[in-house]
């Protein structure tokens, strides 16, 4: 009776262990093929046949559509270039300069994945609409009220996500650092 009432318990314990690891890793994924440069995080065999196990479930799981490696690639940041999360209270300011590409798109989600509501209906800016300096550069401001220039309303909410999408870009797989691909740089510059 000892005997099975242990195997019983070795089984329920291996099967929660085994299942709470797999619902991990399935939401929150793994470092398998990340790349991160600053802020941002892409994973660049996502859009590939060579996509791992954990990723290929996160895809099936959100439904999203990732950009094939033939196509460019799709950086994400939630956080500041402090590890500061966004936040749609606070002013942030995406600057800088992007990799080489033959057009971008950076686009403000929820942390559901889905568009930020705001009455604007204004949900990114392409690399043919940002305004830009002498030098090449732009500024994207990303707050709660209007602001001069490129900005990106946030209605306000919680948290959210910034997606930076590069196409027909060299960057991927063999991409390492921020002198391989510079990446704009992200700053909360003020906060209620």
């Amino acid at each position: 009776m000892r005997l099975i009432f242990i195997t019983l318990l070795t089984l329920i314990i291996a099967s929660a262990i085994g299942l709470g690891t797999t619902y991990v890793t399935a939401t929150k994924g793994t470092d398998l093929g990340t790349l991160k440069i600053g802020a941002w995080t892409a994973r660049p065999k996502t859009g590939t046949s060579d996509v791992d196990p954990y990723s290929r479930a996160i895809i099936v799981r959100s439904g999203e559509l990732p950009v094939g490696t033939g196509d460019g690639v799709a950086f994400i940041a939630t956080a500041d270039d402090n590890d500061k999360p966004l936040d749609g209270r606070c002013d942030v300011v995406v600057s800088g300069v992007t990799p080489a590409a033959r057009f971008w798109t950076l686009t403000l989600y929820n942390p559901k994945g889905q568009l930020v509501a705001n009455t604007l209906q204004r949900h990114g800016f392409t690399s043919q609409e940002v305004i830009r300096g002498a030098d090449g550069q732009f500024e994207v401001r990303v707050a709660s009220r209007a602001r001069a220039g490129n900005w990106l309303p946030t209605g306000g909410i919680e948290r959210y996500a910034l997606m930076l999408r590069l196409y027909d870009t060299p960057v991927g797989v063999a991409t390492r650092t921020q002198r391989d691909a510079p990446m704009p740089q992200i700053a909360t510059v003020g906060c209620p």
